[in-house]
């Protein structure tokens, strides 16, 4: 059983928590969520039956474990503000603001134990990876609680070294839009030979889940199932071997690279006091 939680920040992922930790039966009576948006609170309330309240410090005094949810910039003033109820008694802090890097958080906090989570998109529908890291006073059963929170909205898995989280930013939290940009050209190409949008979209969306949906459940490698799809001579081989001709390897490392290169800089830029 969870203790009681604080959020800090009602956006969309605290929301996408709330809801999936309801549906895991934790009781609306032992969340507590601060937001500065009056209409942002009365959704909560009425959506989940938690309580709310405009101020940070009083749901951080409610909580064993207090989840940062605001955005990245709002950060280090949130912390700074919660900080004086971290003295003296033991709450962790579950930081799910991407590019704030734990050795910034646990600055403001003055030293309060932290999980820093990179979620991404499709954890709003229940079905994110989310890659967590704890720094070094972290209990055994804060990392459980930790796990279990962010597993109300999909699959974790923790990094030992917090300098991996640029790329995990670049490959699971950019991720989806590297897909949806497959998807879209997909469609509009199908469009330009002829089939209708519907049709094309329906084909592109579809064959995205089932090949994602294959790879999940596989125990082969990507390159083995890829190989499986391919038939000498086929539709797929000249499909491919375009693909390699135009180095397309050599442009997606690039482009995931140039991701993880932002996400460091942006954690130069929101780490300072």
């Amino acid at each position: 059983m969870l203790p009681a939680l604080s959020f800090i920040g009602g956006g969309n992922m605290a929301r996408s928590l709330i809801g999936g930790l309801a549906s895991r039966g934790v009781r609306a009576d032992t969340i507590t969520v601060s937001d500065p948006v009056a209409a942002q609170r009365e959704t909560l309330e009425r959506q989940f039956g938690v309580r709310t309240t405009p101020d940070n410090k009083d749901a951080a005094a409610a909580g064993e474990v207090i989840v940062l949810a605001v955005k990245p910039q709002e950060l280090r003033l949130a912390v700074k503000e919660i900080a004086p109820l971290l003295a003296g008694q033991r709450k962790l802090l579950i930081s799910i603001a991407a590019g704030v890097r734990a050795g910034d958080i646990e600055r403001w906090s003055g030293g309060a134990p932290l999980v820093r989570c990179m979620p991404n998109r499709p954890a709003l529908n229940g079905c994110g990876i989310t890659a967590l890291y704890a720094t070094h006073g972290v209990s055994a059963r804060e990392r459980t609680l930790a796990e279990q929170i962010l597993g109300a909205v999909g699959a974790t898995l923790w990094v030992d070294e917090e300098g991996h989280m640029d790329a995990v930013t670049a490959i699971s939290g950019s991720g989806p839009a590297y897909f949806f940009l497959l998807i879209e050209m997909l469609e509009q190409t199908g469009v330009a030979l002829g089939l209708t949008p519907e049709v094309s979209r329906k084909l592109a969306v579809e064959t995205a889940y089932g090949a994602g949906s294959m790879a999940r459940a596989a125990t082969d490698s990507a390159a083995v199932l890829r190989e499986q799809v391919t038939s000498k001579g086929g539709t797929t081989e000249a499909a491919l071997r375009y693909l390699e001709s135009q180095n397309i390897r050599d442009v997606f490392a690039g482009a995931v690279t140039a991701a993880a290169r932002r996400s460091a800089e942006l954690a130069d830029q929101l780490g300072g006091d």
